[in-house]
């Protein structure tokens, strides 16, 4: 595998080069999730000492940082070794996933799909189509994260391109672009119900929808899909250069032969049936997966349960792909393709151990909480009032979500403090959701609090066998500064021109 670069680089790409060389000189990320975790123990124990404490703004409780260098500490970390490990999220789902993609994989129902895209697709639109595609899935961000960026790279490198690119394109749009979306996802409703809880502080009959903020962030898919296209064509792939390989991985763009067709149709068919099933069991009223208690779709186990739809939508169509190109012969082979496909999530199974000891310690000690909250104090403080700060609060938010990643825990601490004070101002809740929406989402790249983040370095590895933590940085940092910048200002025109962020949530309140 060799770059090719020009031999004068920009200061951009100068810039980045430090980052990611700066960054991968750092140990393992491995390693460095179990040094973080080591830290953190000390920190506690530290800021425990000076009694570094914050005051929850929605409880009045005050929040005393938990110290892990204690009896108490030590029994908590020896006990909780093994399900600190097992039950972290991103695990589960990427081992289930994994295992249906290992018999599409294995039977050769991915590479004959490619090649058929590859040489039905026009090229020019395969950034944009992958970008749009990983915004739209963060409605389902297992399936994004777990599925579309690697497929991403192996669809750039099917047509010669650099596949970290496809892998960068994708996980901006997954990640980079969350919350937008052109429909509703699980966390529209989580933030609206904390937004109206604290609209009720100013006044205790307002009502927020969760559909407040959709005309906002339906628009916001576009503009995210334009920028990350434009970033990753302009910026990002260029800086990559061209990716050479002695062998391609069975991904040559060769004509589909006739047996590979007649799989691609019983996939084709299998798939459908199984959206058919699906449909029949979601959209009546009374559908099995629907929420049994409120006929609810947004909290339901269609929702919920999407790892298991993921699981099948590439196990079926794999085995019947199998069956028909006669790849796939008897259950032993369909055991084996699953079995490989474990075996190559080595790495970032050991990630995962320390990421999740590391994660696990920052909650308990409330460290990250104490930050957010002292974070959000100090922009309430500086006395900043209209856009400026809108902009302000847009970028603190930012900010934060490099050390608290959940978007509802990080609003449940923000929104008490700012959506009363945005309202003593003029604003809707509506409209101070919606940038915080804007900020919470633009640092996701480049934070290795994300849940994903370990399993995106895994993925560069495969392409790039040094990539570290730098890497994935440097490569996605340009994303979220356009992102950060663009979006902000996409906002700040948006209210110029008076346009409601959704049905019935206009962007001032009413004059009294």
């Amino acid at each position: 595998m060799t770059a090719q670069r020009a031999p004068h680089k920009s200061w951009l790409y100068r810039a980045l080069d430090f980052v990611e060389w700066a960054g991968n000189k750092l140990p393992h990320p491995a390693t460095l999730f179990a040094i973080f975790a080591f830290i953190v123990i000390l920190a506690s124990g530290f800021f425990a000492a000076i009694n570094y404490t914050a005051t929850h703004p929605s409880t009045g409780k005050e929040i005393l940082p938990v110290s892990l260098l204690n009896g108490d500490g030590l029994r908590r970390i020896v006990t909780t070794l093994v399900t600190n490990f097992t039950g972290f999220v991103p695990l589960g789902t990427v081992l289930v996933a994994m295992l249906g993609v290992g018999v599409a994989e294995g039977s050769g129902l991915l590479s004959a799909a490619l090649r058929a895209l590859v040489l039905s697709a026009p090229r020019r639109l395969i950034t944009l189509v992958v970008v749009f595609s990983g915004v739209m899935s963060n409605a389902a961000s297992e399936a994004g994260y777990v599925i579309l960026i690697p497929l991403a790279a192996v669809i750039f490198q099917a047509f010669g391109r650099n596949p970290l690119a496809g892998m960068a394109a994708a996980f901006a749009g997954v990640s980079g672009g969350y919350s937008a979306n052109l429909v509703l996802g699980t966390v529209d409703p989580l933030l609206s119900g904390i937004t109206e809880e604290m609209a009720k502080i100013i006044d205790p009959t307002y009502k927020v929808n969760p559909a407040a903020n959709y005309y906002f962030m339906a628009a916001s898919t576009f503009l995210v899909t334009l920028l990350g296209t434009w970033v990753t064509e302009r910026i990002v792939e260029p800086r990559l250069g061209k990716f050479e390989r002695a062998h391609s991985d069975g991904l040559a763009v060769d004509q589909l032969k006739p047996e590979e067709k007649r799989g691609l149709r019983w996939a084709g068919v299998s798939v459908l049936v199984f959206f058919i099933l699906l449909a029949i069991a979601v959209i009546p009223e009374g559908g099995v997966l629907r929420d049994p208690a409120t006929g609810d779709i947004l909290h339901s186990p269609f929702l919920s349960g999407i790892v298991a739809i993921i699981f099948f939508l590439f196990f079926l169509p794999g085995l019947m792909y199998g069956i028909a190109t006669k790849s796939l012969k008897n259950d032993a082979d369909a055991v084996t393709f699953m079995g490989k496909a474990m075996s190559s999530l080595g790495v970032y199974i050991v990630l995962v151990f320390f990421a999740a000891q590391f994660v696990a310690y920052f909650s308990w000690t409330n460290l990250g909480l104490i930050t957010a909250i002292k974070g959000a104090e100090l922009l309430k403080a500086i006395g900043l009032t209209g856009v400026p700060l809108i902009i302000a609060f847009i970028f603190v938010t930012a900010l934060l979500n490099l050390f608290m990643g959940s978007a509802s825990a990080k609003w449940a601490i923000m929104a008490p403090i700012f959506v009363p004070m945005f309202m003593l101002l003029g604003y809707t809740p509506e409209l101070t959701q919606a940038a915080y929406r804007v900020g919470d989402s633009c640092t996701n790249v480049i934070t290795p609090m994300m849940s994903y983040f370990a399993l995106i370095v895994a993925f560069a590895q495969k392409y790039k066998s040094d990539a570290g933590i730098g890497t994935i940085i440097a490569m996605m940092l340009p994303y979220s500064i356009v992102f950060l910048v663009f979006w902000s200002l996409f906002l700040m025109v948006w209210i110029l021109l008076g346009i409601p962020v959704g049905p019935g949530a206009e962007l001032y309140l009413p004059s009294k």
